[in-house]
C-alpha cells in the first residue's frame, strides 16, 4: 500500500514553464486518472512521478520518503506505456519475467509470479506463445502483466489503450477495472485523454489544463459540479452549452435572462446586489427537453446525427447565434429545418461568471455530493 503526494510540484524546460505548483494528495488504493487537453502536461507529471523525468521544484512523496533524487527502480512503481514495447523474440512468459530474472529472482518466484499474472489477465494459454501472434489486446494485457509480476506499490498508466481499436478499448477498459478490483490495496494512476476511460475507470479525477490543476473530484462530482467553464467544457460529450444572459432576479432561485430571448430559472442562489451580473448559462445537451412553455433556448435546428438511443440537435452552426447543442433520447426523425423550443430542470442548470461557478463563490459552503437522479430514473431501493 502506498499514498503519494505531490507538493509544490513543477517542470520547466529552460524558459518553458510546462507544470507549475502542482499540490496533490493521493489515498493508498486509489485509482486517479489525469485528464486535460494535448499538452497539458498529464504524461509530463507521470513521468515525474516514475522518475523518468526530472522535478524542476517542489516534492514527490511516497508514504512520507521524498523521492526526487530516488532512481526509478527503487520506488516501487511499475509504468505500462502507450506502446507496448514488448521485445518480439521472447515469449509471453519470458516477456513479463524480464524484470524478475534481471532483479535475481529465484526460477520458482519467476514461474509463480507469471503465472499469476497469467491468470489475473488471462493470458494462460498464451504464456508460449510470441507478441506477433496476439491481438493488441493481448499485447496490452502482457505489458501490464509485465507491470504486475513486480508487485509494485503504484502502477502508473500512460494512455494504454490509445492504440486499441474500439472494441478492443471497451474489453480491455473492463478488465483493467477488474484488475483493480482484484488488487484494492495498490494505488493506480491513469493518464487518458478519453472521457468515458476518466468517468467509468477513477475514483477520483484530476483535469489538468494551463501548467497547473483545473479541478481534482470524483467523476460524478465533476460532471455536476464543475469549478470553472473549462472543466464544465471539457467534462461530458458533447460540451456542455455556455448561453450568455444576466441575473434579473435573486434569492433561492435565480432568473435569468438570457440574450438570444430565453429566460431560466436556475437553482442557484444569489446575493441581493447581483442584478444585472453578466452570466454564462450552463446546460448540458442531455439535460435539454422540448417544451410548449417557457423556454431557455429556441432556435431553427441546422442538423440532426440519429445515434438509435439518442438524437443530436444542432443549433447555430451556420454561425447565426450561440452554437448549442441538444441530446434527445430516441429517435427524432424530420426535425432538420424546425424550429424546436428546448427547457431544462432548474436543477440541472449551471452559472458561470467571470469563468467561474457561482456555486463556489467566497463564504459559500456546498453541502456533501451527493448524484442527482435523472428524471423518471431514481431506482429505489431493495426492500
Amino acid at each position: 500500500m502506498a499514498d503519494l503526494t505531490l507538493a509544490g510540484v513543477a517542470k520547466s524546460y529552460g524558459e518553458v514553464h510546462v507544470l507549475k505548483d502542482i499540490n496533490l494528495d493521493i489515498a493508498s488504493g486509489e485509482f486517479i486518472v489525469f485528464v486535460g487537453p494535448s499538452g497539458c502536461g498529464k504524461s509530463t507529471l507521470l513521468r515525474m512521478i516514475a522518475g523518468l523525468e526530472r522535478i524542476s521544484a517542489g516534492t514527490l512523496a511516497i508514504d512520507g520518503q521524498r523521492m526526487n533524487d530516488i532512481p526509478p527502480s527503487q520506488r516501487g512503481i511499475a509504468m505500462v506505456f502507450q506502446s507496448y514495447a514488448l521485445y518480439p523474440h521472447m515469449t509471453v512468459r519470458d516477456n513479463m519475467a524480464f524484470a524478475l530474472k534481471i532483479a535475481g529472482k529465484s526460477r520458482a518466484e519467476v514461474q509463480e509470479a507469471t503465472d499469476r499474472a497469467g491468470r489475473m489477465l488471462q493470458l494462460t494459454p498464451y504464456l508460449d506463445r510470441l507478441p506477433k501472434a496476439l491481438s493488441g489486446g493481448q499485447r496490452q494485457r502482457v505489458a501490464i502483466g509485465r507491470a504486475i509480476v513486480r508487485d509494485p506499490k503504484v502502477y502508473l498508466f500512460d494512455e494504454p489503450l490509445s492504440n486499441l481499436d474500439a472494441a478492443l478499448r471497451v474489453a480491455t477498459r473492463i478488465e483493467i477495472a477488474q484488475l483493480k478490483a482484484a488488487m484494492p490495496d495498490r494505488t493506480m494512476i491513469y493518464v487518458t485523454h478519453d472521457q468515458t476511460e476518466a468517468m467509468t475507470l477513477a475514483d477520483r479525477i484530476v483535469v489538468l489544463a494551463g501548467g497547473g490543476i483545473a479541478q481534482v473530484g470524483a467523476p460524478l462530482e465533476l460532471y455536476e459540479r464543475p469549478v470553472n467553464e473549462f472543466v464544465a467544457g471539457f467534462i461530458g460529450s458533447p460540451a456542455m452549452n455556455l448561453l450568455p444572459g444576466r441575473v434579473t432576479a435573486t434569492g433561492p432561485l435565480t432568473t435569468v435572462q438570457l440574450d438570444g430571448g430565453g429566460i431560466a430559472q436556475v437553482a442557484i442562489p444569489t446575493r441581493a446586489g447581483d442584478e444585472g451580473m453578466r452570466v454564462n448559462l450552463g446546460v448540458r445537451p442531455e439535460d435539454m427537453r422540448e417544451t410548449d412553455g417557457p423556454a431557455i433556448f429556441e432556435g431553427t435546428v441546422d442538423l440532426t446525427e440519429a445515434l438509435g438511443e439518442v438524437t443530436l440537435l444542432y443549433f447555430g452552426t451556420r454561425g447565426e447565434g450561440v452554437p448549442v447543442i441538444a441530446k434527445l433520447p430516441g429517435i427524432h426523425p424530420g426535425l432538420t429545418g424546425r424550429v424546436v423550443r428546448l427547457t431544462a430542470d432548474p436543477a440541472a442548470l449551471h452559472l458561470f461568471h467571470d469563468g467561474r461557478s457561482l456555486l463556489y463563490r467566497d463564504g459559500v459552503e456546498l453541502p456533501p455530493y451527493q448524484p442527482r437522479a435523472s428524471a423518471g430514473m431514481a431506482m429505489q431501493p431493495p426492500a
